[in-house]
């Protein structure tokens, strides 16, 4: 891949480009990624085990919000405030450090943020004020969150369109292991060895992650490594591909040339906004943020509910979540496979020519189809299961009914949401951190504030009633979703007219200077 490829990779959709395409084709003969598929289990696996971090930090914190309260003398509703504080944070830290990898690369972006993370965590486990509670869990959020955008970047790197379900699965998989391995570890850290072993667990099994990371795990940023082949900057090899490189160099072997020094920028969040504002797309984070909503009403209303009801301690309300993270786990895998095989299916059908590990021309491709059919009785099936689980609960129903259905309802809201983010990766490829960041923008802000009207509303309708509507607000997204199956082609290609003529001029106003 030559250097004026790799700077043609600015453009939005590099699956979109003409010249990709064969003549009479979709597929083009160029190996979309270098990378085997063992090294790209690896990577898929290491951004999997990253996004694991931002949810069961935030999660691992519930059993110790009491004891926490006590120990430093403030009221409960000043302790759930570093709740909300933290969701903000999830959301808005991605717009900067999504925008930062697609230009720097994946690994100064995963280096930087698990930094602030691991420090932060340090600071949680000494401090002993409210103040620097407030401000620590707020950095150790930025540092964490973000995480979550990077590994759909990676995904986008290394999978084309036909590969992308699966391996979004199993990143989605280590994002949704949170909520039911969380409460669990924090539970039983909390009771026997204290609140602040849970922040110097986190540090520990930050530090864990790292070290592999660093020997081990390679640039995949198409900006950066084009296919993988060309070497990145010296300073973002891991020490693996710093040594084999030397090695080469010792042996006479020239290695390709280095990717070409880009100017780095500070991070512009207002380019996730661009992407928010897309009609398309603002549909689908709209869907997936009511998805989210309702998803985190249900996850933070358990401790209080299950609590009253059953007399449950911290520790057995952490054990209940466990069906919950199965349900989802299970989800993000089977999901991806069948997205895989929805895509394969259609390609099928209208005669669409599928290639292993080749780049793909979408415009004539209804992606949004292959994806979003799949969102549908998920949605339905996980709609009606907030629906039984509220009215369950308003009946004082045993407690294995309502952790019953909460596996059902991992299972099915986990893969409506795996879903829109394939869709999301699939629309903006070689944006997919500031994507995957406009989404995180949108669906924890409106978590945070869902979260904030859940117990009034609990107050004011009932458990049932409440549950009710929330189920009834998520089903009302399916016309949304209809409306994206039917638009979401001609505004795709309505988008890509618009960047082509934007870079055509600004190569028009570079070749008069």
């Amino acid at each position: 891949m030559t250097e004026k490829e790799i700077q043609e990779t600015s453009v939005p959709d590099p699956e979109s480009q003409p010249k990709a395409a064969t003549q009479g084709g979709d597929v083009t003969d160029v190996d979309y990624s270098v990378f085997t598929d063992s090294q790209r289990r690896y990577i898929v696996f290491m951004a999997s085990w990253a996004g694991f971090f931002s949810p069961v930090s935030s999660q691992i914190y519930f059993p110790a919000l009491n004891t926490l309260a006590k120990d430093l003398h403030v009221s409960n509703s000043l302790i759930n405030l570093t709740l909300t504080s933290y969701m903000i944070f999830q959301g808005l830290s991605p717009m900067f450090i999504g925008d930062f990898a697609d230009k720097a690369g994946r690994r100064p972006a995963y280096i930087v943020c698990f930094t602030i993370y691991i420090a932060a965590n340090i600071g949680l486990a000494l401090q002993s004020n409210y103040a620097a509670l407030f401000v620590l869990r707020c950095l150790q959020s930025a540092g964490s969150s973000t995480t979550i955008a990077l590994s759909s970047g990676v995904v986008s790197d290394v999978a084309t369109a036909s590969q992308r379900g699966s391996y979004m699965g199993f990143v989605t998989a280590g994002s949704l292991m949170g909520p039911s391995v969380g409460p669990v570890v924090g539970g039983l850290l909390s009771q026997y060895l204290g609140w602040r072993a849970i922040f110097w667990f986190l540090t520990i099994f930050a530090g864990a992650f790292m070290i592999p990371f660093l020997v081990f795990f390679p640039e995949t940023a198409r900006g950066i490594v084009g296919d993988g082949s060309l070497p990145p900057q010296k300073w973002n090899m891991s020490l693996i591909s710093h040594l084999k490189s030397r090695k080469s160099r010792e042996e006479g072997v020239i290695p390709p040339a280095s990717a070409s020094k880009q100017k780095l920028k500070f991070p512009n969040p207002f380019q996730t906004l661009v992407i928010v504002f897309q009609k398309d797309v603002g549909i689908i984070l709209f869907c997936n943020a009511v998805l989210f909503a309702g998803f985190y009403d249900v996850s933070a209303t358990i401790p209080s509910i299950y609590n009253e009801l059953y007399g449950l301690d911290d520790l057995q309300v952490g054990l209940c979540y466990i069906p919950f993270g199965l349900g989802a786990t299970i989800a993000s895998i089977g999901n991806g496979k069948f997205l895989d095989y929805n895509y394969r299916r259609l390609a099928k059908k209208l005669n669409f020519p599928l290639a292993k590990n080749r780049h793909t021309d979408l415009r004539n491709f209804p992606i949004e189809k292959a994806r979003l059919q799949i969102a549908f009785p998920l949605l339905a099936l996980g709609s009606l299961s907030i629906l039984v689980f509220g009215w369950f609960l308003n009946y004082g129903v045993h407690l294995a009914a309502p952790t019953c259905i909460l596996f059902l309802m991992g299972l099915t809201l986990t893969g409506a949401f795996n879903t829109i983010s394939t869709l999301l990766v699939d629309l903006y490829p070689t944006q997919a951190a500031k994507a995957t960041a406009a989404n995180n923008f949108g669906r924890c802000l409106l978590g945070a504030g869902a979260t904030a009207l859940i117990d009034p509303m609990l107050s004011a309708m009932g458990r049932g009633w409440c549950f009710t509507f929330i189920a009834l607000i998520m089903l009302a997204t399916s016309p949304l979703l209809m409306i994206v199956i039917r638009k979401g082609p001609h505004w795709r290609e309505e988008r890509r007219l618009k960047e082509e003529a934007k870079v055509g001029g600004e190569g028009a106003l570079r070749s008069e200077k």
